[in-house]
């Protein structure tokens, strides 16, 4: 399918409104003169005009037609223009487009200098002109581009900020590691050190490889327990039949093969921080110890009769979103309210604007002192390969991708090659298919936006706690109301 998308321009509302024969414009111009399925047309117009030029354009030209309605504070607003055609492009989602062709002439200067920058890095595209002189034709622009966008700061994200700051120390070293510069990094470090002074439970949630164990570790050095041990387990490592005697400790016979006694995590861990990573994987039975153990401050070995007092701060993370955990019965409510005081959800790779780039150049450079040779440059092409990858693994993904990388690369640079080379066994991610099932074999339409609208409904309920409000705020409904109307709808709650 080859699909147009552009800005709609004066000189076509122009034409529109003219009613002079062979006054087409720009867009006009481009869709009778190349092979189009569809135009995606991007309007800060008013509605009214909007569709009115719509309606003109349909009478014109058999194209599809789809309009994206937007508002600018301003039509050289470089990053409100940028914004809001990367919705529109990232709404097309995968695969819909065979060909994409961005439309230079309608609308302003900034407005055909961001379709450059996108056509060039992030969604690579056609570009095309047209003129009076000229036609329509194909533009070329012998050069690459590797450019990742950083978003501005509104003066809301600043005042967020500044109120997400209030109170905290004046310097959190402990923190350097975590590499960022987008907002969301920055609220998440500021919502980290606030909690870090404090011996509160804290709850990570997010996907694998986005850097969990790293904020806790972070948390553990900047906290008053820093003297203390830091304990790391991996709940999901520990076979079931093991997982009481390593949390909890054993005495000497208290099993076959307890020949001693053996002391547990959470001891280990007194007077320090324990981190247990994908908690979610945790038996019920072992959660309910678990529980005892944080409300009681003690914790009892297996064959002991009486328990031992700790002090310890509980870190927990899981990849698994632990609300819709309860709500199917796989995790302990009584547990996650204990669990669950501070909670921070980190966010994916792929939702960091701006931290790519950063974290190329981290990891470039801790490539280069750790084997102690010349620092390899990447090439242009190489960095926009990775600024299109999805990143389903996260920065653990990005750092092994560029670590294969760099040692497929034989010269000075990594190229385009490499990259390609080292993102091919790479995990691809499995979604469920809901956009490729055959329209047979009893297929129903209206099944299908059932089974989608539960799955965000849930998720979105999840990510908020159970906060109607900030669910419906989540899944871009207008109020708590709407979004109880949707669960009613679909079985939901």
């Amino acid at each position: 399918m080859n699909l147009l998308v552009c800005w709609l321009g004066n000189t076509d509302l122009r034409a529109s409104q003219s009613g002079t024969p062979g006054e087409l414009g720009p867009i006009a111009s481009a869709l009778k003169a190349m092979p189009f399925d569809a135009l995606h047309l991007i309007s800060d117009h008013s509605q009214e005009i909007s569709k009115a030029y719509v309606s003109w354009l349909s009478a014109m030209v058999d194209v599809r037609v789809h309009l994206h309605e937007t508002i600018l504070s301003s039509p050289t607003d470089y990053e409100e223009i940028y914004r809001a055609a990367d919705g529109v492009l990232t709404g097309l989602g995968n695969g819909e487009a065979d060909q994409l062709a961005f439309h230079l002439s309608p609308g302003t200067p900034a407005m055909a200098a961001v379709w450059i920058i996108l056509a060039k890095t992030k969604y690579p595209a056609q570009l095309i002109e047209s003129s009076r002189e000229q036609g329509v034709r194909v533009v070329s622009f012998p050069f690459d581009l590797a450019a990742e966008y950083l978003p501005g700061r509104t003066a809301l994200a600043d005042a967020d900020w500044q109120r997400l700051t209030q109170g905290l120390p004046e310097a959190a070293p402990e923190f350097d590691r975590i590499v960022h510069r987008c907002q969301p990094m920055r609220q998440l470090v500021a919502k980290a050190r606030l909690l870090a002074q404090r011996s509160v439970p804290v709850l990570f949630q997010g996907e694998s490889g986005t850097g969990k164990e790293l904020f806790a570790r972070a948390m553990h050095k900047a906290s008053p327990r820093s003297a203390g041990p830091f304990v790391a387990v991996n709940c999901g490592a520990i076979p079931q039949e093991l997982i009481d005697a390593e949390l909890f400790g054993h005495e000497k016979g208290a099993f076959t093969g307890a020949v001693v006694a053996r002391v547990g995590y959470f001891e280990a861990a007194d007077g320090g921080t324990l981190f247990l990573d994908e908690i979610g994987e945790l038996p019920l039975a072992s959660q309910v110890r678990l529980l005892r153990v944080l409300q009681e401050g003690e914790v009892t070995r297996l064959g002991a009769t009486k328990p031992r007092t700790i002090d310890i701060r509980v870190i927990a993370a899981t990849n698994r979103v632990l609300a819709q955990e309860v709500a199917q019965g796989r995790f302990r409510e009584d547990l996650y309210y204990r669990l669950a005081v501070g909670v921070l959800t980190l966010p994916p790779l792929r939702e960091r604007e701006g931290d790519v780039s950063l974290l190329i150049e981290t990891f470039l450079n801790k490539l280069h002192l750790e084997a102690g040779s010349d620092n390899k440059d990447i090439s242009v092409g190489a960095k926009n390969l990775l600024f299109q990858h999805d990143w389903p693994g996260n920065v653990r993904e990005l750092a092994n991708t560029l670590l294969r990388a760099s040692i497929w690369a034989t010269g000075r640079e990594i190229s385009a090659e490499d990259v390609r080379d080292a993102l091919a066994v790479n995990l691809v991610r499995e979604t469920d298919g809901i956009l490729g099932r055959p329209l047979a074999n009893g297929f129903q339409l209206q099944d299908v936006m059932a089974e989608t609208a539960r799955h965000y409904l849930n998720r979105a309920l999840g990510d908020a706690h159970g906060n109607k409000t900030e669910a419906a705020r989540l899944l871009g409904l207008s109020s708590y109301q709407t979004l109880t109307n949707w669960m009613e709808k679909y079985g939901v709650g």
